[in-house]
């Protein structure tokens, strides 16, 4: 198996790292991977990972909804439809802190947010490097998707990374470059699991949002904004994901007990989602944030 290994931390460069558990590979290839922990900054990041002319093949799953649009299986009717109710949420989270101009979603996948955005009255841009996704998507908003966010010379208003941030090798190439392109005004909508959540605790090496080797990053809101300092950004505001909570926990009880029974699954799921988000809730550290960044 092809892997390469990281040596120090890519977010404070020390070199002590610490194991902290092994997590499994349940969308495509059952393989495990290692996760570690910055002893100096806490980091986590899975570690030794694919190479990035490697990760290609762990995406190719019917599994991988955001890709494909499925929509057989019973976890695929839930993640649509929770879905469709995103969109609408999305679109007055961002109308609220900015009127309609132009906004760039880096890691569009199959084109559904871009495509609701510009039916809003938005002028969008989308960026996907998986060719499938990236051709439904320039098909369902009829205009050209990029493939890297290298390609883009222009500013927007609004830069959305919706459960992207966790995929890119190049974390600080990626940061510096959507902060280039951000206008003097603007706004970098940034959403990721957070690990140090009430459902990632309670499910630990089976919590679905590990996602190894896909997630490279496991952010918290400390080395978020450790992150954002780096680069010379501030962090305005932090926003739960609610409904994250009840879908991850459905896929980390199918992985953690995969002969229970899809009722069994269901109703233990959302018993976890709830108690997640009520331990959640006073220090916003539900299973999984948005981060509203300035310049």
């Amino acid at each position: 198996m092809n892997q390469e290994n990281l040596a120090h931390c890519p977010l404070c460069q020390a070199s002590e790292l610490l194991d902290v558990l092994v997590a499994t590979d349940y969308t495509t290839t059952q393989e495990t991977f290692q996760v570690q922990k910055c002893a100096s900054c806490q980091f986590v990041f899975t570690n030794p990972r694919p190479p990035v002319n490697a990760i290609g093949k762990y995406y190719q799953s019917d599994s991988y909804i955001s890709h494909t649009d499925g929509g057989k299986g019973i976890l695929d009717r839930v993640y649509l439809m929770a879905r469709n109710f995103t969109l609408r949420w999305k679109e007055e989270l961002i109308s609220e802190r900015h009127i309609k101009g132009e906004l760039l979603d880096v890691g569009c996948g199959t084109g559904e947010f871009i495509y609701h955005m510009k039916t809003a009255g938005w002028n969008v841009t989308g960026v996907e490097p998986t060719e499938t996704a990236r051709e439904k998507a320039s098909q369902k908003i009829q205009q050209k998707i990029y493939t890297d966010l290298q390609s883009i010379n222009q500013t927007f208003d609004v830069i959305t990374m919706w459960h992207v941030l966790e995929h890119v090798h190049e974390l600080h190439e990626t940061v510096e470059k959507i902060k280039s392109v951000l206008k003097e005004n603007g706004t970098i909508i940034i959403a990721v699991p957070n690990h140090e959540s009430p459902d990632a605790k309670e499910y630990q090496s089976h919590w679905a949002a590990y996602d190894v080797p896909r997630h490279l990053w496991h952010f918290s809101k400390t080395t978020m904004q450790n992150l954002m300092n780096t680069h010379g950004m501030k962090i305005k505001e932090v926003i739960p994901m609610k409904l994250d909570a009840y879908y991850v926990s459905l896929l980390s009880e199918k992985y953690r007990n995969p002969q229970q029974s899809s009722l069994m699954n269901m109703m233990k799921a959302t018993l976890q989602g709830l108690t997640s988000n009520r331990k959640a809730l006073k220090e916003i550290n539900h299973s999984s944030l948005i981060y509203i960044i300035k310049k």
